[in-house]
């Protein structure tokens, strides 16, 4: 289980710090963006169609002068430790989420985990037992043992349960 946790965690951290770095290297100007990538494909349709060469440096030019107006490399350096930041707090809170997650087992699960006891000890079984033979911790086995009595598919004979 650690190891999809601790990969969870890091590819989403590292994604963090990428948005983060490149939403600075833009200034969040995605506008600007959108007018650097028109230029790019401009260019590229002028060399594919055989334009001359005064042409596209004129769009090479172009794409260079709307490339320094949107990119900013240096504010984007300067909050490098801003990018890394958001990555270990997105880490951690990934994995937070995979541990909480991971520390109480569902509903359904824990229920299966009933039936299985119960099939073993021939449809009768104690809270003993059940935190005995499985996972379930005693406060677990009550509340779901009480859930089941009460919707009727396990019936309480003072301490012992049956199907």
């Amino acid at each position: 289980m650690n190891l999809p946790r601790i990969f969870l965690s890091v590819i989403s951290g590292c994604s963090a710090a990428l948005l983060v770095y490149a939403a600075a290297f833009v200034r969040g100007d995605l506008g600007g963006v959108m007018t650097y990538l028109h230029a790019r494909a401009a260019l590229r349709h002028l060399r594919e169609a055989g334009a001359g060469t005064a042409a596209i440096v004129a769009a090479r030019d172009h794409l260079q002068a709307v490339g320094n107006q949107v990119a900013d490399p240096t504010l984007a350096a300067r909050l490098v430790p801003l990018a890394l930041l958001v990555a270990v707090t997105v880490g951690v809170l990934i994995w937070r989420l995979f541990n909480r997650q991971s520390s109480r087992p569902a509903l359904s699960a824990q229920e299966r985990m009933v039936y299985r006891l119960a099939h073993r000890r021939r449809g009768t079984f104690t809270l003993g037992d059940l935190s005995a033979h499985s996972p379930l911790t005693a406060e677990q086995a009550r509340a779901v043992t009480d859930r089941m009595a009460d919707s009727g598919r396990l019936i309480r004979d003072g301490d012992t349960y049956r199907l």
